[in-house]
């Protein structure tokens, strides 16, 4: 698991001020990946400074590399990053050192890399934000007790809840990033009064959750051991598992989510590094007593900080709001150690039959639900199961999301004594139904 280093330090700062400024998402603590678009020209890969893009094939191109670095930033030259991610955490490692020297505000190199003008840093508000990776499966897991307690019909657990991360397929092909509309999908699903229609989904949701970038993955039919699985994780996004709820209550007898999942799946658009995460690692969830977890799936570094200290929220921007220039109403505010498993865990479990992960697949923690109301973190739970209105400014109402509604991400870890990193955002509005095609 990576640990504190120079590139921690919080009295780092970047001659690049937008950098420093204490609400940046972006400070040289952070420097996430992605992939992104300048204008018209090829896609490619960069790291977020501030506002910000740092090219990483111009960088590599102009030698500002070395060692490690220089053959992270060199996989890092295409189109997408699953060619670093493959290579393990000790390239990035050592490709996000050389970054924080070059950025420092004190760089000694800090000439060369300003030459090198707009072919190397570009603002972010002139890129266009891609997928980050080729996204070969995802994986979305049920891992907050209070959820999966208050979405049971009984309040229950299913009986494997706490002795494995429970998990689904889905689909990866579907997953877009922030920013791309959600159009409302067609299903079938039953009325109350026992009819069953075909028509676009009444009750659209959206799942707040903490999306999972594995980098090296295992062979067919090797496992992971729990004490490797920091290995084969290379960093953290935003992820919205958006849910159609008349058609997943349908649908899911006997065998789950289908057509309510598949839809779409929003994720935002940097990774932050699991190495940028170290100094907001936080034990594991605390069990109840009697509670045990089998010895495959247990390891003492991951319980005393596997668990992740990031503060997550959901906004709604309806369309009447955004026309009057109104603010995003803040309707959950939960955090990332509600889940009652670990990503190493998670991580373990996947592969513990054998099944092969590989570079750049994507894992779901599931809906990061917490205890209190505040903490729903959809609106199957917010309102009850659709049973009780939420107020929005404007004296507008919601049960359900309605057409272009707007749903919006936000991620940041805070810890006394470091500095703030946030996840940037991950946002999707909801497109009207097209007509059904009939021929």
């Amino acid at each position: 698991m990576a640990g504190l280093n120079e590139t921690h330090d919080p009295k780092r700062r970047s001659w690049i001020e937008s950098a420093n400024d204490p609400n940046s998402q972006f400070p040289i603590q952070n420097l996430p990946f992605g992939v992104f678009r300048p204008g018209d020209a090829p896609t490619r890969c960069g790291v977020a400074i501030g506002d910000m893009i740092f090219d990483l094939s111009v960088g590599f191109a102009a030698g500002l590399f070395t060692g490690l670095a220089a053959e992270a930033a060199r996989a890092a030259s295409g189109i997408n990053l699953n060619p670093l991610m493959a290579l393990g955490n000790a390239y990035a490692s050592a490709l996000r050192a050389q970054l924080s020297d070059l950025l420092r505000s004190d760089a000694p190199d800090r000439a060369k890399v300003e030459a090198l003008g707009k072919r190397l840093l570009m603002p972010q508000a002139d890129a266009v934000m891609q997928l980050p990776a080729a996204i070969g499966s995802f994986t979305d897991y049920l891992c907050s007790i209070d959820h999966t307690r208050r979405m049971s019909l009984t309040k229950g657990l299913p009986p494997a809840f706490k002795h494995l991360p429970i998990a689904y397929h889905s689909r990866a092909t579907s997953v877009r990033v922030s920013g791309h509309p959600l159009t409302r999908p067609h299903g079938q699903f039953e009325l109350p009064d026992g009819t069953v229609k075909f028509a676009p989904e009444p009750a659209q949701d959206f799942e707040l959750e903490l999306g999972v970038f594995v980098g090296p993955g295992n062979e067919l039919g090797s496992p992971i051991a729990i004490a490797d699985a920091a290995d084969h994780i290379f960093g953290f996004c935003l992820l919205n598992d958006w849910s159609a709820r008349s058609i997943q209550r349908w649908e899911s007898t006997p065998l789950g989510p289908f057509l309510s999942k598949s839809l779409m799946t929003s994720i935002s658009p940097w990774i932050v590094t699991a190495e940028a995460m170290a100094p907001f690692r936080a034990p594991a969830y605390k069990r109840d007593d009697g509670d045990t977890t089998l010895p495959h799936l247990t390891d003492a570094t991951d319980q005393k900080e596997g668990s992740l200290d990031i503060q997550l929220e959901a906004l709604l921007l309806t369309a009447k709001m955004r026309q009057s220039g109104a603010s995003p109403a803040r309707i959950t505010a939960t955090n990332g150690q509600n889940s009652y498993w670990t990503v190493a865990q998670m991580l373990t479990h996947h592969a513990s039959n054998g099944c092969n992960l590989q570079p750049g697949d994507l894992l779901g923690s599931g809906t990061m639900s917490g205890p209190t109301d505040e903490s729903r973190a959809c609106l199957a739970e917010a309102t009850d199961r659709g049973t009780k209105l939420i107020p929005l400014p404007g004296d507008e109402k919601r049960i359900w999301l309605e057409d272009g509604d707007e749903i919006i991400f936000r991620g940041r870890s805070v810890r006394d004594g470091f500095v703030s990193i946030g996840f940037g955002e991950c946002r999707g509005r909801i497109d009207p139904a097209i007509a059904y095609p009939t021929r």
